[in-house]
């Protein structure tokens, strides 16, 4: 649960002319600090990106070009994962590093862009950019600020931990994976399953959250065995949360998956919703099959 995330502003069209940079820490799951920079660009500035984040030729008047910075930067990019929303910062870093004839480090990149997709299946195809995740998911932040835009796609990325289970590591891996695969337990698929009528468990709603020990269509199989309807989201008609057993610690903290919470909201409004651990729940649908 420790990365920094990054992002960066331009002067022009050209990715190399960083006029301004931001970095936000994130440790133990949560923003600790931030990070940013003007940047003398060495370059002449575009009306058009001046329009986007207001940076002109007289604020960074004076500023450190980028070699100037180039030691601080490195030292916080390396021996981590960089998130960054899109590819966009990811090649702008490596453009300035080539402008300037720089080393570039070896840098875990990790996309939030593709973490959304992945998350939240209704973004896999639009309505993925910053401002409208960070607005989804109640993340206030200066867009177009550097520090507050990199802050935010950390944002994004600890909302998305917390919906799935998986960890940063993790979630580097699973960005290079279709869209809908299941690595880990986790899958963005919508899973559904009529109950068997004859199991002792028929009349249950079931949904899955957090990360699972199996995959999630082999959970919904067990469930569905045992006679439970299996349902993606939690709805009026739930009557079961299972969570995964790595995702219990979050109980009795606020580091909840929005079904998780969704839940609990229901549970407070009167419905008869039980909230079980995986291994409870697969202990008891064997017992009942």
């Amino acid at each position: 649960m420790n990365f920094i995330a990054l992002d960066v502003e331009t002067a022009n069209a050209d990715l190399a002319s960083i006029c301004q940079i931001g970095i936000a820490h994130f440790a133990d799951g949560r923003f600790s600090e931030k990070w940013e920079s003007l940047v003398d660009p060495e370059d002449e500035f575009d009306f058009v990106n001046i329009a986007i984040h207001r940076i002109d030729q007289s604020m960074v008047t004076g500023a450190p070009t980028f070699p100037a910075l180039c030691e601080t930067i490195r030292k916080k990019l390396v021996d981590t994962v960089v998130a960054c929303h899109t590819p966009f910062d990811k090649m702008a870093i490596r453009s300035v590093f080539a402008k300037y004839g720089l080393d570039l480090p070896a840098i875990t990149w990790l996309d939030t862009a593709r973490v959304v997709r992945r998350t939240w299946l209704e973004l896999s195809r639009s309505g993925y950019g910053l401002a409208p995740v960070a607005k989804r998911l109640g993340i206030e932040f200066e867009h177009h600020n550097a520090a507050e835009d990199a802050r935010a796609a950390g944002e994004i990325l600890i909302h998305a931990i917390r919906e799935t289970g998986l960890s940063v590591d993790e979630w580097v891996v699973r960005v290079m994976k279709p869209i809908g695969s299941s690595p880990g337990g986790y899958t963005s698929e919508r899973i559904t399953r009529d109950g068997n009528p004859e199991g002792a468990l028929y009349g249950e709603v079931a949904v899955f959250t957090g990360r699972l020990s199996m995959t999630q269509n082999e959970a919904a199989d067990r469930a569905a065995a045992a006679g439970c309807d299996v349902a993606n989201l939690v709805t009026k008609a739930t009557t079961l949360l299972i969570v995964g057993d790595q995702d219990v610690r979050k109980l009795a903290g606020h580091d909840k998956s929005k079904k998780h919470r969704k839940a609990e909201q229901l549970v407070e409004k009167g419905q008869p919703i039980r909230i079980l651990r995986e291994t409870d729940f697969l202990a008891m649908a064997s017992i009942v099959e």
